[in-house]
């Protein structure tokens, strides 16, 4: 095996280049895959123009340690397992495998009481060093990582959705959707899809999707949404208010990454609502914040990462209870991660863009 590989290096904002680094070893408990692919995330592309939550601010340090390998959505084989690794994870070369994005120190107050995802350490691949990301020909996952085997006939593009479909599904677990609600997903990307898909399972009473793009609004009705709209042609909230006697939607899940979307839930969703905020924004969100306490009394569920839904993520592509095919769009080799990148961040004519090393 070559000591060498090729990886896109983070280096600053608007600077990644393809770059041949070393090849990473497995040691003690650690895994090394043969990266088959790796989804381009929106919050990639906002650390790539340099957003403040990545880059820092005034108000906090920068989270990302440059230079770093980026990707955090990859999918891999099984090619090398340190002492320990395959007894650990049930892994044998050869296999199929996934870990979770975050990769948890384990001695935080956080990870003591199960909160894994909020580790106080909070290390993620693609966004610091010792936790290299899977935008390469080869990736290493360090002894702390979650790991998970993955059937090898999923294909390999459903199977690098696990990542997006498992935030997804803790997003609508946030929702505490009940039977009969009516719910609103904003944003159909990656993420807001997938909150479809998982939405549907939970059997509401009326699933409805928001996006500014009618092909992105036929694929929702595909994983599952009964209704879709698009602000540019309707008063979203009117039409809500109109389905629901005046009331508004039940729980709201917000998804788009846009403050309008922030202030348009709001105003959509009903007295004792539930409200789910995903989104990374690039920019700081101005509300009525009285809307939310003396108005309307609403619950605010923020949602992180997609902890202890890996496995659900995993089955549901597996039997086929969330088609992320029709998700995936654009699969480009490698060497093209600037025409990638440049197609996540326009929007316009794809949704889930995966290199392939």
């Amino acid at each position: 095996m070559s000591k060498t590989m090729r990886a896109i290096m983070c280096r600053e904002p608007w600077d990644y280049r393809l770059e041949e680094v070393p090849m990473p070893e497995a040691g003690p408990g650690e895994v090394v895959i043969k990266v088959n692919a790796c989804g381009v995330c929106a919050s990639d592309i906002k650390c790539y123009t340099g957003a403040p939550l990545f880059w820092g601010d005034e108000h906090r340090k920068p989270y990302v340690e440059a230079p770093v390998i980026a990707g955090h959505e990859f999918i891999g084989e099984v090619v090398e397992l340190g002492p320990g690794a395959g007894e650990k994870y049930k892994l044998e070369i050869g296999d199929m495998a996934i870990a979770e994005q975050i990769v948890p120190c384990w001695e935080c107050r956080y990870c003591r009481t199960g909160k894994y995802w909020l580790c106080q350490v909070h290390n993620i691949y693609g966004f610091q060093p010792v936790v290299n990301g899977g935008m390469a020909d080869y990736m290493k996952f360090p002894a702390r990582s979650l790991v998970y085997k993955v059937p090898s006939d999923i294909p390999t593009a459903s199977a690098a959705v696990i990542e997006p479909l498992a935030c997804s599904i803790h997003a609508v677990q946030r929702g505490n959707i009940e039977f009969g609600d009516v719910v609103v997903v904003a944003g159909a990307g990656t993420l807001g899809l997938g909150m479809i898909g998982a939405a549907k399972l939970k059997n509401p009473g009326v699933l409805i999707a928001i996006d500014l793009m009618p092909k992105r609004l036929e694929v929702a009705k595909k994983l599952g949404a009964d209704i879709g709209i698009n602000p540019s042609e309707t008063d979203a909230v009117q039409e809500v208010l109109d389905l629901t006697e005046g009331y508004g939607c039940d729980v709201y899940i917000e998804a788009t990454g846009h403050p309008k979307a922030v202030e348009q839930g709001l105003h959509m969703i009903r007295k004792a609502g539930t409200f789910v905020e995903f989104s990374v924004m690039r920019e700081p969100v101005t509300v009525d914040w009285t809307i939310i306490g003396d108005t309307k009394e609403l619950n605010i569920h923020g949602s992180h990462l997609g902890p202890y839904a890996y496995p659900l993520a995993i089955d549901y592509i597996h039997r086929g209870l969330i088609e992320v095919e029709h998700i995936v769009t654009h699969q480009l080799p490698l060497e093209d991660y600037l025409t990638g990148f440049e197609m996540v961040q326009e929007g316009l004519n794809s949704i889930k863009v995966q290199l392939l090393p």
